[in-house]
């Protein structure tokens, strides 16, 4: 018998501000560099991030996969608040 290892790499959530255009993006990805990179090459079409190309990373959760990010990301998202952004970014330099 033949073992299988099945296992999910770590996946993030991010925050990214651009001061621009006083905006954060909240995405999720298993390397927010790389991901950073692509937003601020306009590498997705119809982004939201296209806006802006001083994107910067504020804050990355580290999540133990892939469902747990999205789960988090869309949790974010629904709540539309600066506000939660800013108590998030305040969290972390405490």
């Amino acid at each position: 018998m033949i073992g299988v290892f099945c296992f999910e790499l770590k996946h993030f959530v991010y925050i990214l501000y651009a001061s621009s255009v006083d905006k954060f993006y909240v995405g999720e990805s298993p390397d927010v560099v790389q991901r950073l990179s692509l937003h601020k090459n306009h590498h997705f079409n119809r982004a939201f991030t296209k806006i802006a190309k001083d994107w910067e990373i504020k804050l990355e959760f580290e999540c133990q996969n892939r469902k747990d990010a999205l789960f988090l990301e869309k949790f974010i998202k629904r709540m539309k608040s600066r506000n939660l952004l800013r108590k998030l970014l305040k969290l972390r330099i405490s």
